[in-house]
């Protein structure tokens, strides 16, 4: 066992989770072995702290939880906000005028820790992704009204577009000091979200902030990932590792481990510990 890594971090969906949504025993007892042996243990998610905990119960066996792609920071053990970002109110009303006069549906999420509540603006272009996000949230979704929207401080924004790179791109660059993630819908797999954040929000940098306040050195650290919100994670770390699952282009970017199917979390952890 090496004595230098200190921090593992894992995607949620399509990584930790498999496609049952539930988390594999043997990736159960890793996470308990790591904690027993002092190596901290961080999930990084697009999830809201509020979507996480309808996966993961209060007493999963992690330390940290990086949530909203970064924007929030939780310490799970000591059942704490430790950090978190916004988008000011000036900045989201003209990201949703850009995005209105360009016929995108979205939705803006309130400020942490209620980012699970959000306005939406629905174009008359067919898209059920964005209908099923919306039936998914609908004790918390309300349409917006572009006549009267008082436009107030968002955590993040998501636009739902189909499965059109090109549409994407083109869009992205109406913007500028915006982070701009993309991410495959984990609803019906295809869809492109835009997920619109503070410049400095990503996984990569909410693992930074994270490293310095524990005092370790990114040399230390390793990750597994799976999807295109993932890679500022996977560049950032020391080790990393995508799992069999991702998209073919990803698995050309980076090592590749056994799926989310396969306890890839296991698979990876077991390369640098002792697990068992």
């Amino acid at each position: 066992m090496s004595e230098n890594w200190e921090m593992i971090i894992t995607d949620l969906d399509g990584t930790l989770l498999n496609d049952n949504r539930e988390v594999s025993l043997q990736d159960m007892k890793s996470l308990f072995w790591l904690g027993e042996n002092n190596i901290i243990r961080v999930i990084a998610t697009g999830r809201s702290f509020f979507s996480t905990r309808k996966v993961i119960k209060d007493n999963f066996p992690i330390d940290y939880l990086i949530f909203s792609s970064g924007a929030g920071i939780y310490d799970w053990k000591n059942k704490k906000l430790i950090h978190s970002q916004y988008i000011p109110d000036y900045e989201v009303k003209q990201i949703s005028e850009i995005l209105m006069n360009h016929d995108i549906d979205f939705m803006i999420h309130e400020i942490i820790p209620e980012n699970h509540k959000f306005v939406y603006f629905r174009t008359e272009i067919h898209n059920p992704d964005f209908e099923r996000r919306i039936n998914v949230y609908k004790d918390f979704a309300v349409e917006l009204n572009p006549n009267s929207e008082n436009y107030a401080n968002a955590c993040q924004i998501i636009a739902v577009l189909p499965n059109n790179l090109d549409l994407f791109d083109e869009i992205k660059l109406k913007f500028s000091d915006i982070k701009i993630i993309r991410t495959t819908s984990p609803l019906d797999g295809d869809s492109i979200w835009m997920e619109i954040f503070p410049e400095t929000v990503s996984k990569g940098n909410g693992i930074d902030w994270l490293c310095k306040k524990l005092k370790i050195d990114k040399k230390n650290t390793i990750s597994v990932g799976n999807d295109y919100n993932d890679i500022d994670m996977l560049e950032y770390t020391s080790e990393k590792f995508i799992v069999n699952n991702a998209p073919d282009d990803l698995k050309e970017k980076f090592p590749i481990c056994k799926s989310n199917q396969e306890s890839g979390f296991t698979d990876v952890a077991s390369q640098f510990f002792d697990v068992f």
